[in-house]
């Protein structure tokens, strides 16, 4: 279906059946259009070095250079290329890695579809997505004390990375229950605040993060070890 300014996508998925029902679905809604395919990841860095999508759609377990390993290198040499991770691995290590690496939005495939193309349309328009499956076992993780820090977080700690901002005690609390998914009356509720107030530590922590929404708040404390 034609649309006069479709998302152009790359579907970066080494099994040849999940491929073509993804290039069917994007290719028949409105909004999408697919230019390439690659079955490796290596392939995929080469296609979008020269075709430069909005967004690839990139499965974590590629042959050769694995899709971690081919998200770091398309962030390098297309950096205005959007990368959503769609995958089967809901592992600890996957998510950080793959968030380390510059991914900008991680979905499992056993979302909805709605779901994954709402992660599409987020990341093509410059926000990020979180799987509400991952934000839950990520946070779920870290209240037990098993979680490790990833590799950005591990940056920080050794003086190579940027220093991560500093948050409040209570803008962390609520940064940690935007990551386990729950809405501002929600989180006013969960901590005994009033609305405005969890608006504005919203807003303080979105200044600190330097980000436009409270999604991409979650992404960058993910992604850079900040919770």
């Amino acid at each position: 279906m034609n649309s006069p300014n479709p998302i152009t996508l790359i579907i970066a998925e080494d099994h040849e059946v999940t491929r073509l029902g993804l290039k069917i679905l994007l290719e028949h809604t409105p909004g999408f259009r697919v230019l390439a395919e690659a079955a490796d990841g290596q392939t995929a860095v080469a296609k979008v070095v020269e075709l430069q999508p909005a967004v690839v759609l990139m499965d974590v377990g590629l042959p050769g250079l694995d899709g971690v390993q081919a998200t770091r290198e398309i962030k390098k040499r297309a950096p205005g290329v959007r990368v959503v991770m769609f995958t089967s691995h809901a592992g600890d290590d996957d998510i950080f890695a793959a968030f380390s690496a510059g991914a900008d939005a991680y979905c499992l495939k056993e979302t909805p579809t709605s779901n994954l193309l709402m992660a599409i349309s987020s990341v093509a328009s410059g926000a990020a997505w979180l799987d509400p499956g991952i934000a839950n076992r990520v946070l779920s993780v870290y209240s037990q004390g098993m979680a490790r820090p990833g590799p950005a977080a591990a940056e920080v700690a050794t003086g190579q990375g940027t220093a991560a901002p500093a948050l409040s005690d209570r803008d962390l609390e609520v940064l940690r229950l935007v990551i386990e998914g729950l809405g501002n009356q929600a989180i006013a509720e969960r901590l005994y605040l009033s609305v405005e107030t969890v608006k504005s530590h919203m807003r303080h922590i979105m200044e600190k993060l330097s980000v436009a929404d409270r999604t991409q708040a979650a992404v960058k404390a993910l992604r850079e070890g900040i919770i």
